[in-house]
């Protein structure tokens, strides 16, 4: 279990981060390798299959490179495996527990170190620098997913062919991308597994519709087929397994299922349901979702997930725009969503689009995002709102956005930009100033990153953010504003909310607001998130009533 906190001296602070194993038979917590309170101890780079040991990285302070440790479970014994090196930031080790490889971050790009085995020394295999490609650079960092003991050949998640991620083979040595083992014509490859021994591939996974996973294994693979044939309509996961493989925990769900849990005997074909995520909330009640797609005003196509209430005709409902947080390389899914089902039992028809930056669609949808925060990331929603109206789902004069995070900026925005468009917006942790916004974020980057970072939300560089910032623009909200933080926020600081409340207020704009004490960037507090859903509950009937 990695625990992080912040240490205070005087009025200095210092992040620190620790490992901690727990025992469940003796419902206790104890620390795993030093003792000593260090910058960076969280980092396991292996744990050992019979759990005797593992490795852990430690960096002693922000300005000494990790060590590599062995660590005994058991009794706690310490050892160096790895000595610190100058630059070497990152270790990684492969299936049988030898570190492998060290990535060294500079200012101008990063290094690659490397070797094949235990007994040789880390030898410098690659140079990236600023100027070479994206691929290259994304490439070097996916490709350390999975080194296989005894050999130089590995697999790498990679989108240099198609500009879709998908799977190839790879020589760490070389970096040369070989054969393509699995790709898909519209998603990304999100990841993969290796076999218990590290010897073959094990599974992948992608997302479409629905979340999915690829089995290389054949008893696998036949296994998960039987499964999905005996619980249609559900996702379905095999969490874990015994060695033997006699035994496994599965795990399903589905739109309108929290989940469930079975222990499943594949000798004896036997599934047995162990308990549920929440078996309060019954399936049938529930509102399913669908996989939609609509053009947007430039031909390109956003693919959305639509739910529409029960028991209410499927036309001209009041409708709630729920966009995801991120914004970039972030999507919704199939899976239940709590929010999701609260708004469609109040009577609302709820849509959720991926829009372009979203993650998952390849290179090309992802760059359509960039430099479009407030600008063609906005009127994807716009589009998918005058689509459903179209197809009849949706009545144009009662629309209301609701989000956090990105997600509520694009509401906050959405109402300023449109406002006889939508009816309401609300909104927690929302962005309300990017460049305030871009200038925090730069501590949590290299300076080339936050570089990137910036361009990739302003766009060009003539580009104002100000013209797309709420604090700048309130004085044009003319619709309702429901305005919610968190004065514990370490993404989107609670600075952001505060501005908007000032500026509201000298502009003279009414907002209804509330802040949740001790609160981050999201709920700890479930008293806090039923006062959120109360509030906003009591918002939409007010200004967007469902019936």
């Amino acid at each position: 279990m990695s625990v992080r906190g912040v240490l205070k001296r005087g009025s200095r602070e210092y992040w620190r981060s620790s490992l901690f194993a727990y025992d469940i038979k003796k419902e206790s917590f104890q620390s795993v390798g030093r003792w000593q309170t260090v910058a960076d101890g969280d980092n396991a780079l292996y744990v050992d299959p019979d759990g005797e040991y593992l490795l852990q990285s430690i960096q002693a302070s922000s300005t000494e490179y990790p060590t590599v440790y062995r660590v005994g479970l058991t009794d706690n014994d310490v050892s160096i495996v790895v000595y610190p090196q100058k630059k070497i930031w990152r270790w990684l080790a492969d299936d049988a527990g030898v570190v492998r490889m060290g990535i060294s971050f500079r200012s101008t790009g990063l290094d690659i170190y490397y070797r094949s085995n235990a007994d040789q020394k880390f030898a410098l295999i690659s140079k990236l620098r600023d100027k070479d490609s994206d691929e290259e650079r994304e490439e070097s960092l996916l490709d350390i997913e999975g080194i296989t003991a005894g050999s130089d050949t590995g697999y790498v998640l990679s989108n240099k062919e198609t500009g879709r991620f998908a799977l190839y083979e790879f020589d760490y040595r070389t970096r040369a991308l070989g054969k393509m083992v699995l790709g898909h014509p519209e998603n990304d490859i999100s990841n993969y597994r290796l076999s218990e021994d590290g010897t073959n591939l094990l599974s992948a996974r992608y997302t479409d519709s629905r979340d999915r996973i690829v089995w290389f294994d054949e008893d696998l693979k036949k296994i998960q087929s039987s499964l999905e044939k005996a619980l249609k309509g559900q996702e379905v996961w095999i969490q874990s397994r015994s060695r033997d493989r006699k035994k496994m925990i599965i795990y399903t769900t589905s739109s309108v299922d929290p989940g469930s849990y079975y222990l499943f005997k594949p000798d004896a074909k036997k599934l047995d349901r162990i308990g549920g995520i929440n078996d309060s909330i019954d399936p049938a009640k529930m509102a399913s979702t669908k996989y939609v797609e609509y053009a947007a005003r430039d031909g390109l196509k956003i693919k959305a997930y639509l739910t529409l209430p029960k028991g209410r005709e499927d036309k001209n409902l009041p409708l709630i725009i729920l966009p995801h947080g991120g914004p970039y390389d972030v999507r919704d899914a199939w899976d239940y969503n709590a929010e999701v089902q609260f708004l469609a039992n109040l009577g609302y028809a709820v849509f959720r689009p991926n829009f372009r930056g979203s993650g998952g669609y390849g290179e090309d949808f992802y760059t359509k995002g960039e430099g479009q925060i407030g600008r063609a990331m906005q009127d994807d929603l716009d589009d998918g709102m005058d689509w459903l109206v179209e197809q009849g789902f949706a009545d144009p004069k009662r629309v209301c956005l609701v989000g956090a995070s990105y997600g509520g900026y694009a509401s906050i925005w959405g109402a300023i930009r449109n406002p006889d468009r939508y009816r309401c917006a609300a909104s927690f942790a929302g962005v309300t100033d990017w460049e305030k916004q871009l200038k925090y974020d730069k501590r949590f980057f290299r300076s080339r990153y936050a570089k990137e970072w910036k361009e990739t939300v302003q766009g060009g560089g003539d580009f104002d953010l100000d013209s797309v910032s709420p604090v700048q623009q309130i004085a044009k909200l003319k619709r309702p504003l429901l305005l919610t933080h968190g004065d514990e926020d370490s993404n989107v600081p609670f600075s952001q909310y505060k501005r908007l409340v000032k500026a509201a207020q000298k502009a003279n704009i009414p907002v209804d607001v509330k802040v949740y004490e001790d609160e981050g960037h999201g709920f700890s507090d479930r008293a806090n998130e039923i006062d959120w859903y109360t509030r906003l509950e009591a918002f939409l009937r007010k200004h967007n009533p469902p019936d």
